[in-house]
C-alpha cells in the first residue's frame, strides 16, 4: 500500500513538473512573440565603457569581453528595439581644469558610440526622435539613443547642453554617485553641499527644456528630485530606478516620489542593478577584494586612459572570482508591481543599467530581456500593459518633451 501511494505521489509530482515545463516554454514563446510586435527600450546601458576594450566586439559575433551585457546579437537575441547608450563620466573635483578634462572625454566617447554605430549600418542606426525607434524596427534595425550619466562635464558652461544635444543627447542625468556643480547626490558620502538643486543647477534644468532634453532624477538626492520638479516645465523621469518601499535603498525612490514623478506626468524606469533590487546577503571576501581595488586605483579617478583600460580588466576578473548574489528577475518584477499600484500603469518602464552593474539571476544580459516580459505575462499583465511598461510610457514622456522645445 506505501509502494502504491508513494508511485502515485511521484507520478502526480512528475505531472506537475511537466506542467510547468510546458507553461514556461508557453511564455517564453508568447513573450518572444509580444517583442516582435511591440517597441522595447531600455533608458540606460553603460555599453559605451565597452568600446574601450579590445576584445569588446559591438557586432556579438566575436565578443569576448568578460561581463560585457550588451551588442546588437544580444540585443536581436533578447527582442530589444533601442537602448540609450550613456556618455559617462565619474565625478572628481569641480575646477575649471578638470571641467575641461572631463568635457573632453565626453566629447570622445560620443564621438566612438557614432563611429560604432555607423559601422553596422544594416543593422542599428542611431536614434534621436521619439519615432525612430519606430522606423528603424520597421527596417530590421536596432535604435542606439544617447544619454549624459552626470552633468559635471559641462562644466560651468550652460552652451555646452547644446553642444551635447547636437551630438545625439536627449537626456542628462543630472549627477551621479557624488555631489557635483548642479546639484547633491543620493549617495555623496560627505553629505548635502548645496541643500538640493543649486541656482546653476535651477539654469540647466531651463536650459534643457528649451532644447527639448529630457531632465533624468536617477542618483540625485531627494530634495534635488523636489526642485527639479518644482524647476522643470516639462515631465521629468527617472533612468534607472527602483523603489524605496521594496528595497531601502538611497538610490531608489520614495512612495511620495513615486507619485510626485506621476503627478508632474512623467515616468520611473524600473533598474535591474541587483543592490537596488532586492537586499543581498553579506559576501565579506567580495566586498574586500572590491574595497582593495577601489584603493588601489583611487576609485578610478584621474586615471591615464591605459590605467583605466587596466582597472577595468581587474574589476571583470573580480567579478568571475567573486561572483554576486543576485536578485531574481520575480524581485524586479515586485517593483514594478509596486511602482504600478502607487502610480498607474502609465509612468513605469525598464532601464536596465546593463554594462553599468545590472544584471538578474535569470537575466543576465540583454539576450535575456524576454523573460522579464515572461513574469509580466505569468502575473497577469496584459498585453497593452507591457507595451506601456516597455516603450510606450517612455515615448509620451519623450514626445511631450521634444514638443516644448523652443
Amino acid at each position: 500500500m506505501k509502494q502504491y501511494l508513494f508511485l502515485l505521489f511521484a507520478l502526480v509530482l512528475l505531472g506537475c513538473g511537466n506542467q510547468m515545463l510546458t507553461d514556461k516554454k508557453d511564455l517564453e514563446k508568447r513573450a518572444k512573440a509580444l517583442h516582435a510586435r511591440m517597441i522595447t527600450i531600455d533608458t540606460h546601458v553603460d555599453t559605451p565603457l565597452n568600446f574601450f576594450r579590445t576584445e569588446f566586439d559591438f557586432s556579438g559575433r566575436n565578443n569576448s569581453a568578460i561581463g560585457s551585457k550588451v551588442d546588437l546579437a544580444k540585443m536581436e537575441q533578447g527582442g530589444l528595439d533601442a537602448a540609450f547608450f550613456a556618455v559617462f563620466i565619474g565625478q572628481g573635483e569641480c575646477t575649471p581644469q578638470m571641467y575641461a578634462e572631463v568635457n573632453a572625454k565626453a566629447l570622445e566617447i560620443f564621438r566612438t558610440i557614432h563611429e560604432k554605430v555607423n559601422a553596422y549600418p544594416d543593422r542599428v542606426a542611431l536614434a534621436t526622435r521619439p519615432d525612430d525607434a519606430q522606423q528603424l524596427k520597421k527596417e530590421g534595425k536596432r535604435a542606439i539613443y544617447i544619454g549624459v550619466e552626470n552633468g559635471y562635464p559641462i562644466g560651468e558652461d550652460l552652451g555646452q547642453l547644446k553642444v551635447f544635444y547636437d551630438l545625439g543627447a536627449r537626456y542628462v542625468t543630472l549627477c551621479h554617485t557624488r555631489n557635483n556643480q548642479i546639484c547633491d547626490s543620493s549617495t555623496d558620502p560627505e553629505g548635502p553641499k548645496h541643500n538640493g538643486l543649486n541656482n546653476f543647477g535651477r539654469k540647466v534644468v531651463a536650459e534643457m527644456n528649451r532644447l527639448g532634453m529630457m531632465v533624468d532624477v536617477s542618483h540625485i538626492s531627494d530634495k534635488a528630485f523636489y526642485d527639479v520638479l518644482d524647476v522643470s516645465k516639462a515631465p521629468v523621469f527617472a533612468s534607472h530606478s527602483c523603489a524605496r518601499a521594496i528595497c531601502d535603498n538611497p538610490r531608489n525612490l520614495s512612495d511620495d516620489m513615486l507619485k510626485a514623478i506621476a503627478k508632474k506626468g512623467g515616468v520611473v524606469q524600473m533598474c535591474i542593478l541587483s543592490e537596488y533590487v532586492k537586499r543581498g546577503e553579506p559576501n565579506p571576501s567580495r566586498n574586500s577584494a572590491y574595497r582593495a581595488l577601489r584603493k588601489k586605483w583611487n576609485n578610478f579617478r584621474g586615471l591615464t586612459p591605459e590605467q583605466e583600460k587596466q582597472a577595468t580588466a581587474e574589476w571583470y576578473e573580480l567579478e568571475e572570482k567573486y561572483p554576486a548574489r543576485l536578485a531574481t528577475v520575480a524581485d524586479a518584477v515586485d517593483h514594478i508591481d509596486h511602482m504600478v499600484k502607487v502610480m498607474g500603469i502609465d509612468h513605469v518602464g525598464i532601464g536596465t543599467d546593463f554594462d553599468g552593474g545590472g544584471g538578474l539571476d535569470d537575466c543576465r544580459d540583454a539576450s535575456q530581456l524576454y523573460r522579464i516580459t515572461m513574469e509580466l505575462l505569468r502575473r497577469g499583465y496584459t498585453e497593452n500593459d507591457i507595451r506601456k511598461i516597455w516603450g510606450e510610457n517612455f515615448l509620451r514622456v519623450f514626445r511631450q518633451v521634444d514638443n516644448l522645445r523652443e
